[in-house]
């Protein structure tokens, strides 16, 4: 069977997607998208990626309307979480052990959470 190779975009609406994107870049490293086909766009390292549809009742996403959240892995959970903290932004670290890694959650400007995720190199 063929197999997908990975994620090759991830497309959402936003109410200011200029904004939005630049927040991205700004404080998660999220390079903008080209605007041309001579730039490459951001590129991610290689690792561990989960794909997991939810029931479509769960309160992991946080507000009943929300219909996806983005896990993004980090090098090292600790600096990803005082990098934003030190700009203001609300960051709550799960302090939890888990056997796959260390997970942090924010949102975005718009209410869109974010799992920052640094794993454990199991796989």
């Amino acid at each position: 069977m063929e197999r997908v190779t990975g994620i090759g975009g991830l497309f959402f609406k936003a109410a200011d997607s200029t904004s939005l994107a630049r927040w991205y870049e700004q404080h998660l490293g999220i390079d903008l998208v080209p605007t041309s086909y001579d730039v490459q766009p951001w590129t991610q390292e290689a690792g561990p990626t989960v794909f997991a549809p939810f029931a479509k009742d769960t309160d992991y996403f946080g507000r009943e309307s929300q219909m996806w959240m983005v896990n993004l892995r980090v090098r090292n959970l600790e600096a990803m979480v005082a990098q934003l903290r030190g700009a203001d932004i609300e960051v709550e670290v799960n302090e939890a052990d888990y056997p796959n890694g260390k997970f942090a959650r924010l949102h975005d400007p718009e209410g869109n959470p974010i799992e920052l995720w640094e794993p454990i190199n199991t796989f």
